[in-house]
């Protein structure tokens, strides 16, 4: 009979514990994704690993609402609220998308008292684009 493979690194050994807590992130990068139906805020350090994130569908807005400016402000603010926790003083942020909660988001951003260093609008735009579809006939 063959003998099974022990997977290395499935599960994590070692004490549990939450290693969340115990990072201390002083500069961080701050994504704001601003559709037209919801706003989602992802905070991470300069790497590009995620620390914190939170949603305008997270933060119990439902259907429409999702897309307004107050519930961009209520997920911005609570995905700061985590990160100012773990000593994060300053951050870039990334604005991405046509969305109304941009603006939103921003101020909340301000106002939290985390120093920006810059703001920058990475929304895609196309080069020409894709070919449009062919033209209708009735």
């Amino acid at each position: 009979m063959a003998k099974s493979i022990p997977r290395s690194g499935s599960r994590r050994t070692g004490r549990g514990g939450s290693r969340k807590s115990a990072r201390r992130i002083p500069k961080g990068v701050i994504h704001v994704q601003a559709s037209f139906n919801n706003t989602i805020v992802t905070v991470t350090d300069v790497r590009g690993r995620v620390i914190s994130w939170s949603s305008a569908g997270t933060c119990g807005f439902r259907g429409t609402r999702r897309g307004t400016p107050f519930a961009a402000q209520t997920a911005a603010g609570n995905a700061i609220r985590a990160v100012t926790d773990q000593g994060m003083q300053r951050a870039e942020v990334m604005i991405k998308g046509p969305g109304l909660g941009r603006d939103a988001a921003l101020r909340a951003i301000r106002r939290s008292g985390i120093l920006l260093s810059f703001v920058r609008d990475v929304t895609p735009m196309p080069h020409n684009g894709c070919r449009p579809p062919k033209k209708r006939r009735v």
